[in-house]
């Protein structure tokens, strides 16, 4: 009869354990960090590809004979930022095969290759970057008359704004506005003197190291 008693006690005691360990609190596991976010740097050198299309005048004589000119452009490009805050500055060059010409009966004139060498300065907002630009730009000019054609390196200057977006750490894309100077010279053809004014519409792809 004790033992009964004994036994049933315990068995009641185990079971009251139990149920008490059940309305316990479970410790769940501890939270995982919250992710840290880098705010995107625009420091260091990059290189690319752009293109587009570019529409102006010749100048001097060449604007009465030959007029508006207009075409297309493709080209590399080279640069190097430096980021301070949230301003950027940089130095960019880039080199294009161009198809820019105008025709008459009798005359033409065609910007067969363009090149600049600029200073870029802008405000980046994290991975956006809008800028101006101006510099030195380059040519070569082939002007064709009924005295013949002859063709000159050209030298001026450029001037613009874009925008470009990084959209990974090394890829980047830009869409920029560029009005092209370049100075008049003699091209001995009669009294041919030609120089022209550009504006170019391009984009471009920069792969940033």
């Amino acid at each position: 009869m004790f033992k009964s008693i004994v036994a049933g006690a315990i068995a009641a005691t185990a079971l009251a354990g139990t149920a008490l360990a059940a309305d316990l609190p479970r410790r769940s596991a501890a939270a995982a960090p919250a992710p840290v976010y880098k705010t995107f740097n625009w420091t260091g050198a990059y290189a690319g590809l752009n293109g587009g299309y570019e529409f102006g005048k010749m100048t001097k004589s060449a604007a009465t004979t030959v007029g508006n000119i207009n075409g297309y452009s493709f080209g590399g490009t080279a640069g190097y930022n430096q980021q301070m805050d949230n301003f950027v500055v940089g130095v960019e060059g880039d080199l294009a095969r161009t198809n820019v010409d105008g025709t008459t009966s009798t005359n033409s004139a065609k910007i067969t290759s363009l090149g600049t060498l600029r200073a870029r300065a802008g405000f980046a907002a994290d991975r956006a970057l809008v800028y101006g630009t101006a510099g030195y730009a380059g040519g070569n000019t082939k002007v064709t008359s009924a005295a013949g054609s002859a063709s000159k390196w050209e030298n001026g200057y450029a001037v613009g704004a874009g925008i470009e977006y990084a959209f990974t750490n090394n890829i980047s894309a830009k869409t920029e506005y560029l009005y092209t100077h370049l100075t008049d010279k003699n091209y001995n053809l009669a009294t041919t003197t030609a120089g022209s004014n550009t504006s170019a519409i391009r984009s471009g792809v920069n792969y940033k190291f």
